[in-house]
């Protein structure tokens, strides 16, 4: 018998006004922009890496964990609590996948979460197999020699953060001023190509950048989004303004794996496309879920329209999840 004509016309109906939405929504859902030229030039001094016997699945099965590493201080992608509890968007997705993983290796899966301040044993840590996964990461060839990319989790931008009215979001505006960058990010790449006359200053972190602006010693800070808006209202620093409306780069973030293990890539897709159609369909934990860290509620405010947005962008390219009755069998026709 032959398989049913598929009807794409609710899709369609979606992706008509999904062009104006989505450039709203990469404009406010940024996440994490900071992985340093030096992480990404690791593809390039250190080409071996050293095979992965035992896979991310394997490994869960085995310990009941999924080891997450990542920085503790990007709100709202990741934070630690006063004794050291990980929360955060980031701690939601890798809480989804350990959840898939569950179904997989029949046992519970938890997440443990393993701190750095470090990018580069951030990687390392990655196809060492030290750790299972990182969540929140800019998608780049030469991090992709290392290790292989998720489907992505969100959109995001590089903006410049300053005093309302000092810019007006122009990269000419910027010729002659200091503005600060976390070292050798894309933000710095993105300064440097746009505007060569500004002058980037560098810090360790967007935290330290944010401080120093607010201390006067550079003009405004460049960086990502989210991270950038997550710190304002965290600090409560008033009188501050996100220019242009739409970021002067605009990228997916993903999480990352160790090269090659497709089982578990496998599983960390199907658990992200369930989590990102979950609120688009509104199931209500899901939503309420997201919502905590990215929505209108939220240390960020985002719209939900953003956030659907950016999802609706992610999924363009994957088949639509629905659940399966009792009794009904899944459909293998296309």
């Amino acid at each position: 018998m032959a398989a049913p004509k598929r009807s794409f016309s609710k899709r369609s109906s979606r992706l008509a006004g999904l062009g104006s939405r989505l450039a709203a929504g990469v404009g406010a859902l940024g996440l994490l922009a900071v992985m340093p030229a030096a992480v990404q030039a690791q593809s390039q001094t250190n080409p071996q890496t050293k095979p992965q016997i035992e896979g991310a699945v394997q490994r869960a099965a085995r310990s009941g964990q999924l080891v997450l590493t990542g920085f503790a201080d990007v709100p709202p992608l990741m934070m630690t609590g006063p004794q050291g509890q990980p929360s955060g968007y980031g701690i939601l997705v890798a809480e989804r996948i350990a959840a898939e993983l569950s179904q997989v290796v029949g046992r519970p899966v938890s997440v443990r979460f393993a701190p750095t301040g470090d990018p580069a044993s951030l990687v390392s840590s990655i196809t060492s197999g030290k750790a299972d996964l990182a969540c929140g990461l800019p998608f780049s060839w030469e991090l992709e020699m290392q290790v292989d990319f998720s489907l992505p989790i969100g959109l995001s931008g590089v903006r410049l953060l300053a005093p309302a009215g000092r810019f007006d979001g122009s990269p000419a505006a910027m010729a002659g001023r200091r503005i600060g960058v976390v070292r050798q990010s894309l933000g710095e790449t993105e300064l440097r190509g746009m505007q060569p006359k500004a002058t980037p200053v560098g810090f360790d972190s967007l935290k330290a950048a944010v401080a120093a602006m607010q201390a006067g010693t550079v003009d405004g800070v460049i960086g990502d989004t989210i991270v950038l808006a997550g710190l304002v209202r965290q600090q409560g620093l008033p009188g501050l303004a996100l220019s242009p409306a739409f970021p002067y780069e605009a990228y997916a973030v993903s999480c990352v794996l160790a090269e090659n293990d497709s089982a578990f890539r496998n599983v960390v897709n199907l658990a992200i496309a369930r989590l990102l159609q979950g609120y688009l369909d509104g199931q209500p934990d899901t939503v309420t879920a997201v919502n905590r860290w990215l929505g209108p509620a939220s240390a960020v405010g985002l719209p939900e329209s953003a956030i659907r947005a950016s999802f609706e962008a992610v999924l363009l390219g994957v088949e639509t999840i629905r659940p399966v009755l009792e009794g009904q069998a899944a459909s293998t026709g296309r």
